[in-house]
Protein backbone atom coordinates (compact mmCIF):
# COMPACT_ATOMS: atom_id res chain seq x y z
CA UNK A 1 0.00 0.00 0.00
CA UNK A 2 1.70 3.47 -1.02
CA UNK A 3 1.34 5.86 1.87
CA UNK A 4 0.45 8.99 2.15
CA UNK A 5 2.51 11.92 2.74
CA UNK A 6 2.11 13.12 6.91
CA UNK A 7 3.81 16.48 6.85
CA UNK A 8 4.86 18.91 9.90
CA UNK A 9 3.43 22.31 9.13
CA UNK A 10 5.78 24.49 9.69
CA UNK A 11 5.78 25.70 6.13
CA UNK A 12 2.57 26.68 4.60
CA UNK A 13 -0.62 29.02 4.60
CA UNK A 14 -2.58 28.75 7.54
CA UNK A 15 -6.15 27.86 6.90
CA UNK A 16 -8.51 30.59 9.01
CA UNK A 17 -10.84 28.24 11.03
CA UNK A 18 -13.92 30.26 11.59
CA UNK A 19 -13.81 31.50 15.22
CA UNK A 20 -17.80 30.10 15.54
CA UNK A 21 -16.60 26.60 15.37
CA UNK A 22 -15.25 25.32 18.43
CA UNK A 23 -12.20 23.08 18.03
CA UNK A 24 -11.68 21.69 21.13
CA UNK A 25 -10.10 18.57 19.69
CA UNK A 26 -7.60 20.62 18.87
CA UNK A 27 -7.06 20.67 14.68
CA UNK A 28 -5.25 18.44 11.77
CA UNK A 29 -5.41 18.73 7.74
CA UNK A 30 -6.09 16.09 5.36
CA UNK A 31 -5.56 17.28 1.70
CA UNK A 32 -6.48 15.31 -1.59
CA UNK A 33 -6.13 16.17 -4.84
CA UNK A 34 -9.08 18.64 -6.11
CA UNK A 35 -10.17 16.10 -8.75
CA UNK A 36 -11.40 13.93 -5.61
CA UNK A 37 -12.94 16.65 -3.81
CA UNK A 38 -16.99 16.72 -5.04
CA UNK A 39 -16.50 12.90 -5.58
CA UNK A 40 -15.88 12.64 -1.57
CA UNK A 41 -17.73 15.66 -0.01
CA UNK A 42 -20.98 14.21 -1.62
CA UNK A 43 -20.63 10.90 -0.34
CA UNK A 44 -19.57 11.49 3.25
CA UNK A 45 -22.45 10.82 6.13
CA UNK A 46 -21.42 14.70 7.43
CA UNK A 47 -18.36 17.30 6.57
CA UNK A 48 -16.53 19.94 8.46
CA UNK A 49 -14.93 22.71 7.12
CA UNK A 50 -13.40 22.35 3.70
CA UNK A 51 -10.58 24.55 2.34
CA UNK A 52 -9.75 24.50 -1.45
CA UNK A 53 -7.36 26.04 -4.20
CA UNK A 54 -6.94 24.80 -7.33
CA UNK A 55 -5.06 21.60 -6.97
CA UNK A 56 -6.07 20.31 -3.51
CA UNK A 57 -8.96 20.42 -1.01
CA UNK A 58 -8.09 20.02 2.66
CA UNK A 59 -10.59 18.86 5.04
CA UNK A 60 -10.25 19.45 9.17
CA UNK A 61 -10.20 16.60 11.35
CA UNK A 62 -9.35 16.22 15.36
CA UNK A 63 -5.90 16.36 16.07
CA UNK A 64 -4.31 13.13 15.99
CA UNK A 65 -6.43 11.64 13.60
CA UNK A 66 -3.50 9.44 11.99
CA UNK A 67 -3.00 8.11 15.56
CA UNK A 68 -2.39 4.03 14.35
CA UNK A 69 -3.76 5.00 10.79
CA UNK A 70 -1.93 4.87 7.78
CA UNK A 71 -3.52 7.51 5.28
CA UNK A 72 -2.89 6.00 1.78
CA UNK A 73 -1.50 7.73 -0.90
CA UNK A 74 -2.32 9.99 -2.36
CA UNK A 75 -3.91 11.46 1.08
CA UNK A 76 -1.70 14.25 2.62
CA UNK A 77 -1.85 14.70 6.25
CA UNK A 78 -0.47 17.64 8.27
CA UNK A 79 -0.41 18.28 11.69
CA UNK A 80 -2.00 21.70 12.80
CA UNK A 81 -3.91 23.70 9.86
CA UNK A 82 -0.64 25.25 7.59
CA UNK A 83 -0.79 23.36 4.80
CA UNK A 84 1.38 23.40 1.49
CA UNK A 85 -1.12 25.33 -0.49
CA UNK A 86 -1.59 28.56 -2.36
CA UNK A 87 -4.78 30.49 -1.83
CA UNK A 88 -6.85 28.27 0.05
CA UNK A 89 -10.26 29.21 0.53
CA UNK A 90 -13.47 27.86 3.15
CA UNK A 91 -15.80 26.35 0.68
CA UNK A 92 -17.81 24.19 2.76
CA UNK A 93 -19.38 25.85 6.45
CA UNK A 94 -20.28 22.39 8.26
CA UNK A 95 -24.03 22.29 9.70
CA UNK A 96 -22.33 20.41 13.27
CA UNK A 97 -21.22 23.05 15.72
CA UNK A 98 -17.67 21.96 15.35
CA UNK A 99 -15.50 22.16 12.24
CA UNK A 100 -14.34 18.38 12.07
CA UNK A 101 -15.45 15.79 8.96
CA UNK A 102 -15.43 12.35 11.09
CA UNK A 103 -12.10 11.40 10.32
CA UNK A 104 -12.86 7.29 10.45
CA UNK A 105 -15.36 7.39 7.86
CA UNK A 106 -13.39 10.15 5.89
CA UNK A 107 -10.62 7.26 6.01
CA UNK A 108 -12.43 4.41 4.95
CA UNK A 109 -13.64 6.86 1.75
CA UNK A 110 -9.65 7.54 1.26
CA UNK A 111 -8.72 4.62 1.14
CA UNK A 112 -11.85 3.05 -1.02
CA UNK A 113 -10.71 5.76 -3.32
CA UNK A 114 -7.11 4.63 -3.33
CA UNK A 115 -7.78 1.23 -4.20
CA UNK A 116 -6.38 -0.07 -0.57
CA UNK A 117 -7.96 -1.67 2.38
CA UNK A 118 -8.10 0.10 5.46
CA UNK A 119 -5.40 -1.14 7.59
CA UNK A 120 -4.62 0.33 11.22
CA UNK A 121 -2.46 -0.58 14.12
CA UNK A 122 -3.89 -2.98 16.38
CA UNK A 123 -2.41 -0.92 19.79
CA UNK A 124 -4.02 -3.34 21.92
CA UNK A 125 -0.80 -5.11 22.35
CA UNK A 126 1.71 -2.54 21.85
CA UNK A 127 3.32 -4.43 18.87
CA UNK A 128 1.38 -2.42 16.21
CA UNK A 129 1.21 -5.00 14.17
CA UNK A 130 -1.60 -4.14 12.34
CA UNK A 131 -4.89 -5.30 11.21
CA UNK A 132 -6.97 -4.34 8.02
CA UNK A 133 -10.73 -4.73 7.48
CA UNK A 134 -10.00 -8.02 5.14
CA UNK A 135 -8.64 -9.12 8.06
CA UNK A 136 -11.43 -9.15 10.20
CA UNK A 137 -12.37 -12.42 12.07
CA UNK A 138 -8.85 -13.10 12.32
CA UNK A 139 -6.70 -13.25 15.17
CA UNK A 140 -3.84 -11.22 15.58
CA UNK A 141 -0.60 -11.17 17.92
CA UNK A 142 -2.03 -11.02 21.47
CA UNK A 143 -5.72 -10.23 20.32
CA UNK A 144 -8.49 -13.10 19.72
CA UNK A 145 -10.83 -12.28 17.83
CA UNK A 146 -15.01 -14.30 18.43
CA UNK A 147 -17.00 -15.13 15.42
CA UNK A 148 -20.69 -13.43 15.39
CA UNK A 149 -23.02 -16.04 16.65
CA UNK A 150 -27.05 -15.76 15.43
CA UNK A 151 -29.49 -15.56 18.08
CA UNK A 152 -30.87 -18.72 19.11
CA UNK A 153 -33.97 -19.37 17.31
CA UNK A 154 -37.19 -19.16 19.88
CA UNK A 155 -39.82 -21.55 19.63
CA UNK A 156 -42.26 -21.72 17.21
Amino acid sequence: MALGLREDSARGVPLPLPATLPASLGCDAVGLPAEHGFRLMARLPRTGCVFADTDWWWWIVPAGSDLDLSWPSPARYVTGTTVPARHPKLIHWPQAPTPYTPPIPFYLMVCQLAGTAPAWADGADGGGTGTTAAGAGTTSPGIGTVPAQRPARQGG
